[in-house]
């Protein structure tokens, strides 16, 4: 009788080509869309602007160290004046300029202190912060430069120059993750795990049609048990979402080189998320009232739970009371254990609490789908 039921959905499902759509189509677009966007501001280069009134030999090395930082370029439009530009500043039009002044190559020479004017607009300080800490390392170096100089000429030897100017706390930064983290290893994950959930518009649809069609009223007078027509109708939306991972995973890895990670790990998580979505819409179509209550709580379900269960962006760009609410999400803990594999190296035996938290989710549901069956079949037309 299951594998009756599950044949029957299953001929339905293929049929209805929307259904695919949203499940495979809808978020390959969004990952190709985002993932491109997101890795041209990942991959931007800074343009910083200048002005060199001095025109000097040392001024303009000053600039060609700024140019040769990587990841910063810098420009300069002789057609404009300083006043221009910043006018162009106070329009909103431009974000910065800096203005090597005239007499900054002599200042330098002779030991007094040369100055540097950086003109930025106020609303925009997190594109100017790099900028401006860039001009500051370099005065840092010059400062570096003038104190080693002026201790070689006391008569110090050249190692008791550096011992004097070495560093007095060096930061060492040791990476512990086994692959990089970067755009793709956020987006991929982030949206499969996002777009499972819509299996729960497709979930009620299904449901309701076959409440007002009269069939759940006629397999009511059987002696059919709940389960069976409950599980019938879940094996098909299983195996859809199974199917969507394994497209989209595939897609993020052979087109943005995605690092997958352990296989085993992998499926497990895949196969737990795919239980639990499921089984939220089981419990969602048994409680639904209409399509549209459906609809509206499957976006309240699937964006709220990418919103706080870090399927966006990282959850350390969220504040700490954000963090805690992310744990009482499904999403989080599906996108947890995929970066877990997917960046940390993971296997199997450190993400199953992950896959426990995600079976525990499906359960819940499930039982809740149990105990409201009764009454969604009483809602029945006859």
């Amino acid at each position: 009788m299951i594998g009756s039921m599950a044949r029957k959905e299953i001929v339905l499902m293929l049929k209805e080509k929307g259904l695919f759509f949203w499940l495979i189509g809808m978020p390959i677009l969004f990952i190709v869309l985002f993932g491109s966007v997101l890795n041209k501001v990942e991959d931007a280069t800074i343009t910083v602007r200048y002005v060199d009134l001095d025109q000097s030999e040392i001024s303009r090395q000053f600039i060609e160290t700024i140019g040769q930082i990587e990841g910063f370029e810098v420009k300069t439009d002789p057609s404009r004046t300083v006043e221009e530009q910043v006018e162009q500043i106070r329009d909103g039009k431009q974000s910065s300029l800096v203005v090597v002044p005239q007499g900054f190559g002599e200042n330098l020479m002779s030991g007094r202190q040369a100055t540097v004017t950086l003109y930025r607009d106020a609303a925009s300080d997190t594109s100017v912060a790099p900028i401006r800490a860039v001009l500051q390392n370099i005065a840092l170096q010059y400062r570096e430069q003038k104190l080693s100089g002026a201790l070689a000429r006391t008569g110090i030897g050249e190692a008791e120059v550096k011992q004097i100017l070495l560093e007095p706390v060096r930061i060492e930064e040791a990476k512990e993750n086994g692959t990089t983290f970067n755009i793709v290893t956020q987006i991929v994950p982030g949206y499969t795990v996002m777009f499972v959930f819509f299996i729960m518009i497709s979930m009620v649809r299904r449901f309701l049609q076959d409440r007002d069609s009269g069939m759940i009223a006629r397999l009511a007078s059987t002696k059919m048990d709940a389960h069976v027509y409950l599980i019938g109708m879940w094996i098909p939306n299983i195996l859809a979402v199974l199917l969507q991972c394994v497209v989209l995973l595939a897609f993020g890895h052979y087109v943005y080189r995605l690092p997958l990670g352990d296989l085993t790990a992998i499926s497990a998580i895949i196969a737990a998320l795919a239980l639990c979505g499921t089984a939220f819409g089981l419990a969602l179509a048994v409680t639904s009232r209409s399509e549209n209550q459906g609809n509206a709580i499957t976006q309240v379900i699937a964006l709220g739970g990418a919103l706080f269960g870090g399927l966006w962006f990282p959850l350390d760009f969220l504040p700490e009371t954000m963090r805690l609410i992310a744990r009482i999400t499904p999403q989080y803990w599906a996108q947890k254990a995929l970066q877990d594999v997917m960046v940390r190296s993971a296997d199997l035996s450190l993400v199953w609490p992950s896959i426990a938290v995600l079976t525990g989710f499906a359960a819940a549901a499930l039982l809740l789908a149990l105990w409201r069956f009764r009454r969604f079949v009483r809602t029945a037309t006859g």
